[in-house]
């Protein structure tokens, strides 16, 4: 058996997160209101038509693979990044973070998808929050910071939508964010894991320092109607 993180996409929308997939033939993606991210069972010239449909029809989507689909006619690639995918089998343990951290409800939507917007964390969309349970730090009533969850593997679930306002970075926000999800994702008897894009190093060196171990390389890939 194909182990579900190899590819997550696949795994997550024809699985937990089934309800949540739009169709056409066998190309699957999530609803455009919720992300970009699509798949196929292979990349045979008939899947790939299903999914150029699947574009055509919903817009623009993202591949998360081990490597770049072949071209196919009715796509062009938007753009292409190597990622890393980090799993966490066990957290590091750290003290309790020095501020507050709220769990975020439907109606900090419109903040989240302003901060999102703000500081592009990645894929985020008008309901990319209900893919999860996602938690804040607030001032003066702001949404200054948050994290969350994206995709649902069987046995898995991707910590997400991680990101600080400008303003109040270097206050260790993003770091106490991401354990409260994780640690949420494993109370629940799951393993929390992530992408990262491999270019991003700065982002990598936290995510290891908090127990996040690299697990493989694969490749994001945006495509769009030709």
């Amino acid at each position: 058996m194909p182990h579900p993180l190899d590819r997550p996409v696949w795994s997550a929308l024809t699985d937990r997160q089934s309800h949540l997939a739009l169709q056409h033939g066998a190309a699957v993606r999530f609803s455009p209101d919720f992300g970009l991210f699509a798949a196929l069972p292979d990349a045979a010239p008939e899947r790939l038509a299903d999914l150029a449909a699947l574009v055509a029809a919903q817009g623009d989507v993202a591949l998360v693979e081990a490597g770049p689909p072949p071209p196919a006619p009715g796509l062009a690639v938007r753009s292409q990044a190597l990622c890393w995918q980090m799993v966490a089998e066990a957290p590091n343990p750290v003290g309790e973070p020095a501020f507050a951290i709220e769990v975020l409800t439907p109606a900090d939507a419109p903040q989240m998808l302003a901060l999102a917007t703000q500081t592009a964390p990645g894929p985020f969309f008008a309901r990319t929050h209900e893919l999860g349970r996602f938690v804040g730090v607030k001032e003066d009533g702001k949404l200054v910071a948050m994290a969350g969850e994206r995709m649902q593997p069987p046995g898995y679930t991707e910590v997400s939508g991680v990101c600080t306002d400008p303003a109040y970075r270097g206050r260790g926000f993003a770091a106490g964010l991401m354990l409260e999800v994780a640690a949420r994702i494993r109370a629940r008897g799951e393993i929390p894991f992530l992408h990262s894009y491999a270019h991003n190093t700065g982002a990598i060196a936290l995510y290891q320092a908090l127990g996040f171990d690299f697990r493989r390389e694969l490749v994001m890939t945006t495509l769009t109607s030709s």
